[in-house]
């Protein structure tokens, strides 16, 4: 056993790669993983109701797109297939997850439009016309709220966030603490457990 989480920044547990093969939009994925990230052995439960239930993006979507926590990339990568023109910010704290988001947009010829970065090294002056989360519950609800107070303002003015949370997990509470913090929230979906909010300014 280690103290490595998903949220380490340079995890130390012996990488182990693997592949993790999913299905969204009528699309096949082969996407590297690695121990030490997210999700690393399948596709998250929760990031396959989000991608299968929230309004992707389309061939005409353009702008900046945000991936919180992107994991080993699969949100990050399905974005840039999708949205061809548009440029995807794949954020998360975790060196490893970074690498292998980097590697998997390689794989879809996405590499020169995804940028796998920790979270200081986005632009500030950049905005989100999408932002796309399984957001990271077990760092604690204070560094959660921490983390969507952060990135959820630079939506653009007529930007859309996605955000998938496991109803046991505080997705109703989450909602209503959105609200509070002045944004407009809808619940877009509820399935096995989860709940798809649709987050604007």
């Amino acid at each position: 056993m280690t103290g490595d989480h998903y949220f380490t920044a340079e995890p130390s547990a012996p990488a182990h790669p693997r592949e993790v093969e999913f299905h969204v939009a009528g699309r096949d994925y082969t996407l590297g993983s690695a121990s030490g990230v997210f999700s690393a052995t399948r596709l998250d439960p929760g990031t396959a109701v989000l991608l299968r239930k929230a309004d992707l993006p389309t061939a005409a979507t353009g702008g900046h797109l945000l991936d919180i926590g992107s994991g080993f990339g699969p949100i990050s990568c399905v974005l840039a297939d999708l949205a061809p023109t548009a440029t995807v910010w794949a954020v998360d704290v975790n060196e490893r997850a970074r690498a292998l988001t980097a590697a998997n947009a390689a794989r879809i010829d996405a590499a020169d439009r995804v940028h796998a970065v920790a979270p200081d090294e986005v632009p500030a002056d950049v905005t989100f016309t999408q932002i796309w989360s399984n957001p990271p519950i077990h760092i604690g609800k204070p560094e959660l709220h921490v983390l969507l107070r952060r990135w959820l303002p630079r939506l653009t003015p007529d930007g859309v966030g996605w955000l998938v949370v496991a109803r046991h997990l505080g997705g109703d509470s989450l909602h209503r603490w959105l609200i509070d913090e002045g944004f407009a929230v809808t619940r877009h979906a509820s399935q096995k457990g989860y709940r798809v909010l649709r987050v604007t300014r």
